[in-house]
């Protein structure tokens, strides 16, 4: 029997997506029983994902443009990582074809405990990699 696990084989972003208030992140995933790879794009609430999870880990943030950017690239790449894992547990990636994983808001907030859970989980590992490769450490955070 062929191991069916799911591989990401590359991702490319962050991109700003026009007319919507969102990052995407292009993901190549492939499986052992598909001839080819396929295409997930996962997409990044600003507000609703990356500024909740920035405020849950850090609080209020400081730190130069650069610094900020820096940050929001790691985390919006952390939180779509997150969010193929999600959907490869809820079934989403299981058939060859392209996906769109959407921001877990309106009709997929109920997703989105998931997500926060995860926040709460990787909290301490999170906030040393930003500390250590961004360098801005948790002001206040409110996890």
């Amino acid at each position: 029997m062929l191991n069916d696990e799911l591989v990401i084989s590359s991702v490319t972003g962050p991109f700003r997506e026009p007319r919507e208030p969102v990052l995407s992140y292009d993901y190549s995933i492939q499986r052992a029983t598909w001839a080819a790879t396929h295409a997930v794009r996962v997409k990044i609430a600003l507000a609703e994902e990356l500024d909740y999870v920035k405020g849950k880990l850090l609080g209020t943030v400081a730190g130069s443009p650069g610094q900020q950017m820096m940050l929001n690239k790691l985390l919006s790449r952390k939180i779509g990582d997150q969010k193929v894992r999600i959907a490869e547990a809820e079934g989403w990636l299981k058939e060859r074809g392209d996906v769109l994983v959407a921001p877990f808001t309106g009709t997929l907030s109920h997703y989105f405990p998931q997500l926060e859970a995860w926040v709460q989980a990787e909290q301490d590992a999170l906030r040393a990699e930003i500390k250590s490769s961004v360098g801005i450490a948790a002001t206040s955070p409110t996890v």
